[in-house]
């Protein structure tokens, strides 16, 4: 049978339990007419003067009667209307299905959605230190490394990478355009030079330099000798160009050599001052910043920006794919370490156990109508018919317990009160 929409999922689990349903209902309605049948009897032996006791046996039979079919019409009137009447306050559950969603909605939120209940409770659990224990485990560190490192590769995959590269070549150019980078490069500078660490870049290119000399000397004669005046002679041009270039390699030979060359004390104090200049002198500082803006704007900045997020994502992407990756491992040192923190460390575990209230506090104020709107849209949605069905066959065997007792305890009061008044009128 099809379902109607929002309706309960009837499954052959409720059927079983709607057949004990049945059960029970005829054992109940059996104690009815077993009540019923007695009490006729005994009426009978009483007009038929059979002694007092068929007198005890028609009072209890005769309440047992009346308990029984008090308790079968409060039952019945749960889920449908006794006998097809349309009393009054009779079929509750299909009738008032939205207004007890909307009732039990309300509760939810006033007595388990409260900020004190909340807080109260995850204070109670002491949701920090059981985590740090559980963490500290290598093998639950592993699990949360492994899922971790799936999570981030399955973010990565599916974001696109014009989108997040468009958004970090933009946000990368205003964080340089709104910062001015003078100061930041001379106070750099600065250090370096302190430091003497520009001393390799400076011997790089004394033997760059010195290389390119003695392999291009052809190349330098030309130039020297394409600049000379037209009214010198060929062979001096020749000559000045040989003694030129012979200078030169010279000069870049004994830069090169001599680690205390006053070409190269020129250089640093050319990198000091410079420093100096990066961070006090207007001028200097206004050109470095129209510098920067001119090359933010070329489009191959750009580009080289916009790829960058290929190559990091490329990278991450495979760190996190590979467990004996950097990542991973410092990944997993760190949740180890997170563990045996949290489960030594009492002011640690506050801390997290006071996050954690905050963020559920903040989650079910804020967030309650929607929650609790759950419920009651949920509720509303089902079909009248179809959760009466539902729920009797989950809770109606128990609700036929009610008429059984209904039967034997208005039985035992009947028997009860007719003694007491016997006992009185004799």
């Amino acid at each position: 049978m099809t379902e109607p929409a929002g309706a309960f999922s009837y499954s052959a689990a409720d059927e079983e339990k709607r057949r004990g349903v049945r059960r029970m209902k005829v054992l109940a309605t059996g104690l009815l007419l077993v009540a019923t049948l007695v009490y006729a009897l005994a009426k009978w032996a009483d007009s038929a003067g059979a002694g007092p006791w068929a007198g005890y046996v028609a009072a209890a039979a005769e309440a047992g009667m009346v308990g029984a079919m008090a308790d079968w019409f409060a039952v019945t009137a749960l889920f449908r209307r006794p006998l097809g009447l349309p009393i009054p306050h009779t079929a509750i559950i299909p009738t008032k299905k939205d207004a007890l969603g909307r009732s039990l909605g309300d509760f939810v939120g006033d007595n388990f959605l409260s900020e004190h209940v909340v807080r109260t409770r995850l204070r109670a659990v002491g949701i920090g230190s059981r985590l740090g224990r559980w963490l500290e485990e290598p093998d639950h560190a592993d699990r949360v490394t492994e899922q971790a490192a799936a999570a981030l590769r399955g973010a990565l995959t599916v974001l696109r990478d014009s989108d997040v590269q468009a958004v970090v070549g933009e946000a990368i150019t205003r964080r340089a355009e709104a910062q001015e980078i003078a100061p930041g490069i001379g106070k750099m500078l600065e250090r370096i030079v302190a430091d003497q660490g520009h001393r390799r870049v400076v011997d790089l290119v004394c033997v760059r330099a010195h290389d390119w000399l003695v392999e291009h000397g052809d190349s330098v004669m030309d130039a020297v000798q394409g600049g000379a005046p037209g009214w010198t002679p060929r062979f001096v041009d020749r000559r000045v160009g040989e003694r030129v270039y012979k200078e030169l390699v010279r000069f870049t030979a004994e830069m090169r050599d001599m680690p205390d060359h006053p070409a190269r004390g020129a250089v640093d104090r050319f990198l000091r001052d410079f420093a100096v200049e990066l961070q006090s002198d207007p001028d200097t500082r206004a050109r470095v910043e129209r510098l920067k803006k001119d090359l933010l704007a070329r489009g191959e900045v750009q580009d080289l920006i916009e790829s960058a997020w290929s190559a990091v994502r490329g990278m991450v992407v495979a760190a996190a794919g590979d467990e004996r990756s950097e990542l991973r491992l410092r990944a997993r040192a760190s949740l180890l370490s997170l563990g045996a923190r949290m489960a030594q460390d009492p002011a640690l575990t506050g801390k997290v156990d006071g996050w954690l209230e905050d963020a559920a506090t903040y989650v079910v104020t804020t967030y309650q109508g929607e929650i609790t709107s759950l419920i009651t849209d949920t509720i509303a949605g089902w079909d009248a018919d179809q959760t009466t069905r539902k729920i009797e066959a989950n809770v109606g065997r128990d609700l036929q317990f009610i008429r059984i007792n209904g039967t034997v305890v208005g039985a035992l009061a009947g028997l009860a009160i007719y003694a007491l008044s016997r006992l009185v009128a004799g």
